[in-house]
């Protein structure tokens, strides 16, 4: 099966290298037909007394783990690996998996045999996780369709594809859009206030690109966060950073890349899809099962934060205008690409603080072992760089091992730079979820960290800045979530959570 359909290959750690725009299409059609096959079987005919919770609950997890894996593996390598190749094969797929898992939750049989299940005794008894598996299962179905009348459930399905493609549609033209914008600059002046680190970073970029030489160097602007931010908080030219801020607000918003149309027509189907469940508007259907419960409790906590906040943002805005007007001897209206450096500027003359300054303290490396250090202490892990095939050359492997017991609790790969090729932002994301059933032995979480943060220069280490590590601790908090999941059901380890607890693990690392 590995060599013949790699992407369900069930290696740990992953062989990604067999992993081709070529194999995709056959092993996910293969994956779909023995999902398929397993969903068939627990839709059949049943009998009520036999009905339990491994032959039914867990047989569904399990119908469809072979496929939601390799299927994640391609949506991984879309994210970290785009290619007209790629994607081509990704998006030829779309529709097919789109409509299998859409076809699940209306499923009559499934769902007749997951209620007969649930009125059984076994489940009145059920406590813990395995409760919270069959309500969460039960609620999910019921939003996907379920109970709709047969002539109504063809169009959700059909929605629920169309949203698919056109999402996936809007995160392409959003990374189109970025790539196709680049301003290359001749004269160094113009970069007057960049900091050396970032000016060296796209003199580089511009050498990798093929512009420039030693004699006449020239630096490359894009729109990655790394350059983006650090052009608009320090750059003296008002006209360079009013140029890249309206690159900028164009992504996703002009020519072929424009998503303006696509917009209209995703909230077009979200609401339909509402109608169709019952709900008044999409928003109440997706805050029904989170705190806020509807979209009404939702903008009305909103409105009251403004209210809270309010004066404090107009007395600093005041602030920021005076200051301006001081430095410059004239009193103007702040234009939206002036904002950020007017405020670095105030920031640095009110507290003689410079980010900038931070940074050779945040050597990658340096910030690495210090964030383990810090894991190793809190959750008595100990974690070590690994040897593994990875997707890219910067990309690094770690394990993560209990350090009472010695035992490998999880590996994850750490992505943390910026390319052509890869989506926009931080990340983090699980690949293969462990076995904690208790049934057989316990197996290892494999997780993955991305980021778009300062890339290394001419062999030199990568600074970051202090929203860069921050950043970084974010991401390592969600990661953890998953490495360290102890529940029994896939399912509902890690990351699968409620939704409004999450953010939790992360706002941890992140801020204490």
């Amino acid at each position: 099966m590995p060599a013949e359909h790699p992407f369900l290959d069930d290696s740990f750690p992953i062989q990604w290298k067999p992993l081709t725009p070529a194999t995709l299409g056959p092993d996910i059609h293969f994956a779909l037909a023995e999902a398929q096959k397993n969903i068939d079987a627990l839709g059949g005919d049943f009998h009520p007394d036999e009905l339990t919770f491994a032959n039914t609950l867990l047989a569904l997890e399990e119908a469809t783990r072979s496929l939601s894996e390799a299927w994640g593996k391609a949506g991984h390598l879309d994210s970290v690996c785009n290619s007209d190749e790629l994607r081509e094969a990704y998006n030829a797929l779309l529709p097919d998996v789109s409509a299998f898992y859409a076809r699940i939750p209306l499923n009559d049989g499934l769902w007749k045999r997951l209620k007969a299940y649930s009125e059984s005794r076994e489940a009145a008894e059920l406590a813990g996780a395995r409760k919270r598996f069959l309500e969460e299962t039960l609620a999910d179905f019921r939003e996907s369709g379920a109970e709709l009348p047969p002539e109504k459930k063809q169009r959700f399905q059909e929605i629920q594809a169309a949203l698919a493609e056109k999402t996936q549609k809007f995160s392409e033209n959003v990374l189109d859009a970025t790539n196709a914008w680049e301003l290359i600059i001749t004269d160094e002046s113009r970069l007057a206030g960049l900091p050396s680190t970032i000016k060296d970073a796209t003199r580089a970029d511009a050498a990798a690109n093929g512009r420039g030489s030693e004699d006449a160097p020239t630096w490359r602007l894009t729109l990655k966060a790394p350059v983006l931010i650090p052009v608009l908080e320090n750059v003296h030219d008002d006209a360079l950073r009013k140029e890249i801020w309206e690159a900028s607000s164009r992504v996703g918003r002009h020519g072929e890349h424009d998503n303006r149309g696509l917009i209209a027509e995703i909230l077009q189907l979200r609401q339909e899809k509402a109608n169709m469940l019952g709900y008044g508007d999409f928003a109440d259907y997706v805050l029904q099962r989170r705190m806020a419960k509807s979209g009404e409790k939702a903008l009305a906590f909103t409105d009251d934060l403004h209210q809270r906040a309010k004066e404090a943002f107009s007395r600093e805005c005041a602030e920021l205008e005076a200051f301006k007007a001081t430095e410059t001897g004239e009193e103007s209206p702040f234009e939206p690409w002036q904002i950020a450096y007017w405020s670095e500027k105030q920031r640095k003359a009110k507290y003689d603080f410079d980010d900038e300054a931070l940074r050779p303290y945040f050597a990658m490396d340096k910030v690495l072992d210090g964030m383990f250090a810090i894991a190793e202490k809190v959750f008595g892990v100990r974690i070590e760089e690994g040897e593994a095939e990875t997707w890219h050359e910067e990309v690094l492997f770690f394990d993560m091992k209990d350090t009472a017991a010695g035992n490998l609790l999880g590996s994850f790969y750490a992505d943390w730079h910026p390319r052509d090729a890869k989506r926009s932002g931080a990340w983090m994301n699980y690949l293969k979820t462990g076995n904690r059933s208790g049934d057989s032995p316990a197996t290892p979480h494999l997780g993955l960290i991305c980021g778009n943060m300062t890339p290394p220069v001419d062999g030199k280490p990568a600074l970051f800045t202090h929203l860069e590590v921050s950043t970084i601790f974010h991401e390592f908090g969600h990661l953890l979530h998953h490495l360290l999941g102890e529940v029994e059901i896939r399912s509902l380890n890690g990351v699968n959570v409620a939704w409004d607890f999450v953010e939790l693990p992360s706002q941890f690392m992140e801020n204490f």
